[in-house]
C-alpha cells in the first residue's frame, strides 16, 4: 500500500516549506502537477491547513508524544504534522485513514524504523488531541498565539490595536479559507456567473475562479479589500497615474487614465505585462524600475498608488506560510511614499495601501510622511477605520475579506 496522491503532495509541500524555505503556493503548484481536481483540492486543504496550524500541532505532538517534532527526521515530522492536522481540524476524514496514510508516508520515505513510532504517536493523538485543543487557553496574547497558531508578536500587535476580543476573532478568521471574489473586467465582454457585491461595483462572489473566464480576461481574482484600495485611488479619464509597486497588476488594471505601472523585478514585470495584455488594459504601460529610484522623466503625475510591500498580516488566510516569515517594513513603505510624492504634481494625490493590520505600517507611516490626509471614511463608511475615520481598514473578522489599510494623501 502507498500513500494516497493528495497526501503525498501535501507532505511534499510541508517538506519544501519547512525544510527548504519554499513558498507554499509555489511548492503546491509543483506538488499537485498531474493530479485530478479532487486530489488537488484535498492536497491544498491539507497542506495549507497544516502550515497554518503548525505551531499548535507541534505543541500537541510534543505534549501527547513526549518528544518535540523538531528532533525528528523531516519526513517523519511532516507525516506527523499532516496526520495531526487531519485528526484535529478536518471533518469527514476517519481517524483510521489519517493515521494509516501518515504511516504510509513514512514507509514510502524508506524510514521503516520510524513506522511503529509514527503509528503509536498518531494513535495517541487520535485519542487525546480533541481534549487538548479544547483546553488550550486564550486569555493572553501568548496563549491565544499558541491556541490559534500565530507568532507571539502578531498576537501582541492585534491585542494592542483591536483589544482581546477583536484579536481573538481576527486570529480565528484568518485560519478559515478566504473569500472567493473576482473583479469583473469591463474592458472585455462576456458572461460570468456569481453574486454581485453590494458595496463594490465590479466585485463578484463566486464558488470558484472559472479558468476559462480568467484566461479570456473577463475576470481577475481580487479580494474586496484589494478592490477597495484600487477604487480609493480615484483615478479618472484624462489623468496621469503612477503605480510604483504594480505587479501582478490587479490594481493597475483597475485604474482609469494613462497609467505607468512600475515593477522592480524583471520576472514580475514580464508577468505584469502579460496580465495587462490579457485584460486589455491598453491604458497601462509597464516599466521595470525601482520605485525608490524612479527615472527622472517620470514626473507631473496627477495621482500615484503606493501598494507597498508589507508584513501581509491582512492576507494570512490565503497565504498560509506568510505568518511564519512576516516582518514589518515601515522604512521601505515611507521611502516609497516619499518617492511617489516627488513625482506627483502639487495638489495631486498619493494613495497608500498595504495588506496589513499593524499601525506601525499603517497610520504611523502616513503620519511620518508629513502629507495632508484626504478623508475617505465618508465615501466608504462601511470600511471606515475604527479609530481613525479618515482612513479605511478592512478587517477579515468584520468584513469577511482580506485586511487592507488605505489612505489618500495630498501633495
Amino acid at each position: 500500500m502507498s500513500a494516497a496522491p493528495a497526501r503525498r503532495a501535501a507532505s511534499e509541500v510541508l517538506l519544501r516549506v519547512f525544510e527548504e524555505g519554499a513558498y507554499a503556493d509555489r511548492a503546491l503548484a509543483r506538488a499537485v502537477h498531474g493530479l485530478d481536481a479532487r486530489d488537488r483540492a484535498l492536497a491544498q486543504r491539507l497542506a495549507y491547513g497544516t502550515v497554518q496550524r503548525v505551531r499548535t500541532l507541534d505543541h500537541a505532538l510534543e505534549a501527547l508524544a513526549g518528544r518535540a517534532p523538531s528532533g525528528l527526521d523531516p519526513p517523519v515530522r511532516a507525516a506527523l504534522r499532516l496526520g495531526a492536522y487531519q485528526l484535529g481540524f478536518v471533518d469527514g476524514i476517519p481517524a483510521r485513514a489519517a493515521v494509516n496514510e501518515s504511516v504510509e508516508l513514512v514507509r514510502s520515505a524508506r524510514l521503516e524504523r520510524a513506522v511503529p513510532f509514527t503509528n503509536a504517536v498518531l494513535r495517541r493523538v487520535a485519542s487525546g488531541l480533541a481534549a487538548l485543543l479544547h483546553d488550550l487557553p486564550e486569555r493572553t496574547p501568548a496563549e491565544a498565539a499558541l491556541r490559534h497558531s500565530y507568532p507571539d508578536w502578531v498576537a501582541e500587535v492585534w491585542w494592542r490595536e483591536l483589544g482581546a476580543e477583536g484579536a481573538r476573532a481576527l486570529m480565528r478568521s484568518q485560519n478559515e479559507p478566504p473569500e472567493t471574489v473576482v473583479r469583473l473586467n469591463r474592458r472585455r465582454t462576456g458572461t460570468v456567473e456569481g453574486s454581485p457585491d453590494p458595496d463594490l461595483p465590479d466585485a463578484l462572489h463566486v464558488e470558484r475562479v472559472d479558468p476559462g473566464a480568467l484566461a479570456a480576461g473577463l475576470v481577475w481574482p481580487q479580494s474586496r479589500g484589494s478592490q477597495l484600495a484600487g477604487l480609493a485611488v480615484g483615478a479618472r479619464e484624462g489623468e496621469r497615474v503612477l503605480d510604483v509597486c504594480a505587479a501582478p497588476g490587479g490594481k493597475a488594471t483597475q485604474l482609469a487614465g494613462e497609467v505607468t505601472a512600475v515593477e522592480l523585478h524583471p520576472g514580475r514585470a514580464r508577468e505584469l505585462e502579460e496580465n495587462v495584455r490579457r485584460l486589455g488594459a491598453a491604458n497601462v504601460t509597464v516599466l521595470c524600475a525601482d520605485g525608490l529610484a524612479l527615472p527622472p522623466e517620470l514626473e507631473g503625475f496627477d495621482r500615484a498608488l503606493v501598494d507597498a510591500p508589507c508584513s501581509g498580516l491582512g492576507v494570512l488566510a490565503g497565504r498560509p506560510d506568510l505568518r511564519w516569515r512576516a516582518r514589518a517594513l515601515p522604512e521601505l513603505q515611507l521611502g516609497l511614499i516619499r518617492a511617489a510624492a516627488e513625482r506627483v504634481r502639487p495638489g495631486g494625490t498619493v494613495c497608500y495601501a498595504v495588506c496589513t493590520i499593524n499601525a506601525a505600517e499603517n497610520e504611523d507611516v502616513v503620519e511620518a510622511s508629513g502629507l495632508d490626509v484626504e478623508p475617505l471614511g465618508e465615501e466608504w463608511p462601511r470600511f471606515r477605520h475604527p479609530r481613525r475615520p479618515e482612513f479605511l481598514l478592512t478587517l477579515p473578522h468584520v468584513h469577511r475579506t482580506s485586511g487592507f489599510f488605505v489612505a489618500r494623501l495630498r501633495t
